[in-house]
């Protein structure tokens, strides 16, 4: 179908990626896990019957990961000017997601696909919650930067701020399902839990055997789409 789907990332680099997740993990262990959190992402998008597939990305991807993409940089600024950018520089229905929910499966965008894919879609946008206020997931028919930047970003009430700018431009938002970012290891921990014998699940086994303390800890204000 006539959609881009973009997937906003950061390289991960230990000491520079998912640095919530340290302690309990060392540096390399929390870059590791991010990088099974991005690999998953980026191969669930790649089985979306969809036109392009953008990655826009903070740093330079692996060759495995850039496979099936066109890379992009990311542009300077906070987080809802990096989002305008993509808006601004897309032409044709977009959905936007980010790196820290590697649950996310095709199921999750099962009600947009089939709303866009008709002449008469009945959704301007469609936007994903996530479990500590922010979004996973934003998609718009037209996409407009106006519609993101300013929008404050990293709280617990970015995304009910994030739907309220687009019901105010008199969009019809849908509403994707809720999932959880991995920001924290707990995070990581219950994640893992809802997608037993993948990838992502056996490398937070792997990075269990060797944290310092699991246990959870405060609720984070950060994350790729908050």
């Amino acid at each position: 179908m006539d959609l881009t789907v973009a997937v906003i990332a950061k390289e991960c680099v230990p000491g520079r990626v998912k640095t919530r997740l340290s302690p309990p993990l060392s540096p390399e262990n929390a870059a590791a896990l991010a990088q099974a959190s991005l690999s998953r992402t980026l191969a669930t998008v790649r089985l979306l019957p969809v036109r392009h597939r953008i990655l826009v990305m903070d740093g330079t991807p692996s060759p495995a990961d850039a496979a099936g993409y066109t890379v992009v940089p990311q542009v300077t600024g906070g987080l809802d000017e990096r989002l305008a950018a993509i808006c601004d520089a897309t032409t044709g229905p977009l959905l936007i997601i980010g790196m820290d929910t590697p649950q996310f499966a095709a199921d999750h965008v099962a009600a947009l696909l089939r709303d866009w894919s008709t002449p008469q879609a009945t959704r301007d946008a469609w936007l994903g919650p996530a479990a500590d206020g922010g979004f996973w997931a934003l998609a718009l028919r037209r996409p407009d930067g106006a519609l993101i930047r300013g929008v404050p970003m990293s709280t617990d009430t970015t995304g009910t701020e994030q739907h309220a700018r687009l019901t105010a431009a008199g969009l019809t938002v849908g509403t994707l399902p809720e999932l959880r970012d991995m920001d924290y290891f707990s995070d990581a921990l219950q994640i893992a839990a809802e997608i037993p014998g993948t990838d992502f699940a056996h490398a937070v086994d792997n990075a269990a055997k060797t944290a310092a303390d699991p246990a959870p800890k405060s609720r984070p204000l950060e994350g790729a789409l908050r």
